[in-house]
């Protein structure tokens, strides 16, 4: 790995702390002028790297530029060769990740931007995408599921989302079905699953699984007709690589849906739904009920105010009376 990469990696990890030239060298077994070359090819690369003579260097606290390499020296040994395809600006990661899949792409391969252009959610919405505050990332997934399984993806990247955020921030966030995850009572993630299949086949040969996270996005840089809803991270206290190595890693452990047996219940267990009363379009009319349970494949069971079952297995809900409360643990 070149010098400059290792420079960076200690300096990632030592935000806090000034890190003396004389340390670096001795641990990366190069001399002083190696490291004074890096941390200039690092500073020309956009790296904000503050020095003091007797002190040393340290990445300035603003600093978090994003990038396949950057993620790269946060990744597992296992996960260290993935494929990271990065863009500086993009229309959309799925876009450009459904057609390397339709090229070929293997099972792992990511995609990632600092900016998206067109950024895009479920039943046709745009999601907000400005650079330097959020996480924009793709997955080409190959797993060996059925069509009637497939939502089991969704609830998978949901899950990971919440435990990375868990773990970095020791925060409690939640989600709402099927694919939004919430941080006091504000949209904080978007998930987006479509499918790239073969017509002549008819099959499903890749699932893509777009993540879209507002990661240090400031309430006032939302535009305004979505500012009382979207949400941030606040103050990780980490780099977006950091936290898109952890996702990354999390994602690919269970990818192929060889899923845990348990996972329906931990996202039960982070659900906003189950007990509360949503309505939602049935055959063009508008129906409630409150929500009974989660089923094994994702579905939502929902009783409907004249007793009768359904069972929903996408489509757009809305929940009743929500609020900042009901994201306190």
């Amino acid at each position: 790995m070149k010098i400059k990469n290792e420079v960076l990696k200690m300096l990632e990890q030592n935000r806090d702390t000034a890190v003396s030239g004389q340390i670096l060298a001795k641990k990366l077994d190069v001399s002083r002028q190696a490291i004074w070359k890096a941390i200039k090819s690092l500073q020309e690369d956009g790296y904000i790297i503050h020095a003091l003579p007797n002190k040393g260097y340290w990445l300035d606290t603003s600093c978090d530029i994003i990038s396949a390499e950057g993620i790269r020296l946060f990744l597992s040994e296992k996960n260290r060769n993935c494929p990271i395809i990065f863009y500086k600006v993009i229309d959309s990661t799925n876009t450009a990740a459904k057609k390397l899949a339709l090229d070929g792409a293997r099972h792992g391969t990511i995609v990632i931007a600092e900016e998206q252009a067109a950024g895009r959610g479920r039943m046709g919405k745009s999601f907000f995408s400005p650079p330097g505050t959020g996480i924009y990332i793709s997955f080409i997934l190959k797993p060996k599921v059925d069509i009637d399984n497939a939502q089991l993806i969704t609830i998978y990247a949901a899950v990971t989302v919440c435990t990375v955020i868990e773990r970095f921030t020791r925060l409690s966030p939640k989600i709402k079905w099927v694919n939004d995850i919430f941080l006091n009572g504000k949209k904080i993630c978007g998930i987006l699953t479509e499918a790239a299949g073969n017509f002549e086949s008819g099959g499903i040969e890749s699932i893509i699984v777009g993540i879209g996270i507002n990661f240090s996005t400031r309430q006032e840089d939302f535009p305004p007709e979505i500012r009382h809803i979207a949400g941030s991270l606040p103050s990780p206290g980490i780099s977006r690589n950091q936290f898109a190595a952890a996702l990354i890693d999390k994602m690919l452990k269970h990818g192929d849906c060889r899923f845990q047996p348990n996972l329906t219940q931990l996202y039960k267990e982070r659900s906003l739904m189950i007990g509360r009363v949503i309505s939602y379009q049935k055959n063009t009319a508008t129906v409630s009920g409150t929500v009974l349970d989660i089923n094994e494949k994702g579905n939502l069971v929902v009783r409907t105010r004249e007793g009768e079952i359904d069972i929903l297995r996408s489509g757009e809900v809305q929940i009743r009376n929500i609020s900042e409360h009901d994201f306190m643990t």
